[in-house]
């Protein structure tokens, strides 16, 4: 079951990762503030979750179940996230918008500044069935955990 959990907290925030920066890079999607906040822990969680395959006993369920914190942790922060997408409550952060400072001159900079989209944070970019990529990550995120708290609980016969 350890080995379950621990390939699940690898893969958990590997993939929502790689989705996110799909999302970003491929499909043009820039992330707000609250969409980078969401990333943090599981950049977190990948090289715990690694580590934990080289640890043995007590330490690997150690990190193993910090990695599932982390991963929790990104979920919540979905929640949040998605709160203020449906306007359940009011946001944390005021509204961001990507840097890409090209230019010869700071003139040209500061014009190119001045067009990037705003990405505001109380506003999905994307849905699917409803569902913005900050409810997506708060349900895959507090799913994982749960599932590797269960397995890290459960006794081996």
């Amino acid at each position: 079951m350890l080995r379950q959990a621990n390939l699940i907290a690898l893969l958990v925030p590997a993939a929502l990762l790689a989705g996110a920066w799909g999302f970003q890079l491929i499909g043009g999607l820039y992330p707000c503030e609250m969409c980078h906040w969401q990333r943090w822990p599981h950049y977190a969680a990948l090289p715990v979750a690694a580590l934990a395959f080289w640890a043995e006993g007590r330490t690997r369920v150690v990190l193993v179940a910090l990695a599932a914190l982390l991963i929790a942790a990104s979920g919540a922060v979905g929640v949040a996230h998605a709160g203020v997408e449906y306007h359940w409550w009011q946001g944390f952060t005021a509204c961001t918008s990507p840097v890409a400072l090209t230019g010869r001159t700071a003139a040209e900079r500061l014009a190119n500044l001045m067009n990037q989209p705003i990405v505001r944070c109380d506003a999905p970019q994307w849905s699917i069935a409803g569902v913005s990529l900050a409810g997506l990550n708060a349900l895959v995120s507090l799913g994982g955990a749960a599932v590797i708290a269960a397995l890290l609980t459960r006794r081996t016969r």
